[in-house]
């Protein structure tokens, strides 16, 4: 979604790998999927998948299997119990597909601008939203939304933590809490403005990184949640007004934060301090996703490059040695490991 705000409409072309021809591949096999936001209102989403073990990509999975287009914006994936649930922004819709053949089953329809899905029980979830000013309750065995908490802002990444769950706002300085058996918005936490991601680390507390204001002079930030009490326990304040942090994630460990800031920094949970270098330099490249193989802790980068081309995905090691690279869809975005 944020590259419709730096696509052109002519761009150089940069060195990229040659893309592979699309494998005879068995998606039950284990790799990770990247979900490809496409140009806005293009309809060219997609979602590529990486077969690890034979380094093998197959650029798109939905339209070979469902013989149409995914739609406008893949914006983010969810798997859980035996389904892929696909959040297409722009066309505002869920698309429900079998994670090894990427079928779809069903569509959930009537959001306004979904953002992340998130399920709280074998038959509900909660998808954010960029303009509805709610969050939508699905009911996941009839795949229809049956209801909605309202929740002024940008609403962006969730997740679940002790029967609670917690949400980051893009236009807010606070992140909100939900009772997930009563539907409702109990609690908000003053942390620092527009939290756009959130991860649980080995001790069960909760990581808030906010991306800040250059407009309102608000620095970006890095926050520490207990979830127990609800309290922010720790903050970090970026030092630069121009820094605009985001895609945090943590390694299979869950004692090691990533994130994006023009490169991919890493910090140890029990870090004082923000680091001040990059793990990954950028190098001239354009950032734009990151993943963590929970299994094997290597490192996926997306290069978005111009937001027109195909993007190019970068692997590391957990030390930071490359690996390799590859193409992927037009603007990847995000990655789901399986």
């Amino acid at each position: 979604f944020f590259g419709i705000l730096f696509s052109v409409l002519f761009a150089c072309k940069k060195d990229k790998p040659e893309q592979s021809a699309q494998p005879n591949i068995s998606i039950g096999t284990g790799g990770v999927y990247i979900t490809n936001e496409g140009n806005f209102l293009f309809g060219n989403a997609g979602v590529s998948y990486y077969d690890q073990t034979q380094s093998a990509v197959t650029e798109d999975l939905f339209q070979p299997a469902n013989n149409r287009l995914l739609g406008d914006v893949c914006q983010s994936m969810c798997l859980f119990n035996g389904k892929a649930y696909l959040v297409i922004n722009n066309s505002n819709k869920i698309e429900v597909v079998n994670p090894n053949t990427f079928v779809s089953s069903a569509i959930i329809t009537g959001f306004i601008s979904p953002r992340y899905f998130l399920p709280v029980s074998n038959n509900k979830a909660y998808v954010t939203e960029l303009t509805s000013n709610n969050i939508a309750i699905v009911d996941l065995s009839n795949n229809i939304i049956k209801g909605y908490i309202p929740c002024a802002g940008w609403t962006e990444e969730l997740i679940s933590a002790y029967g609670k769950v917690y949400v980051t706002n893009q236009r807010r300085d606070k992140v909100y809490v939900i009772n997930a058996s009563a539907d409702m918005l109990t609690d908000s936490i003053p942390v620092g403005y527009a939290s756009n991601s959130i991860k649980e680390d080995k001790n069960g507390k909760l990581w808030v990184l906010c991306g800040g204001s250059q407009t309102n002079n608000i620095n970006a930030s890095l926050h520490r949640i207990n979830p127990l009490t609800n309290h922010v326990e720790q903050s970090f304040w970026f030092p630069d007004l121009n820094q605009h942090p985001w895609r945090l994630d943590i390694n299979g460990t869950n004692d090691t934060l990533y994130f994006l800031n023009n490169g991919v920094y890493r910090m140890p949970i029990n870090s004082a301090t923000l680091p001040v270098a990059p793990f990954i330099s950028q190098n001239g490249n354009n950032f734009y996703g990151l993943g963590i193989d929970p299994v094997n802790s290597i490192i996926y980068v997306a290069d978005a490059v111009d937001y027109v081309q195909k993007g190019v995905i970068y692997r590391y090691k957990a030390d930071g040695t490359f690996i390799n690279k590859f193409l992927a869809g037009i603007i990847p975005g995000d990655f789901y490991f399986k």
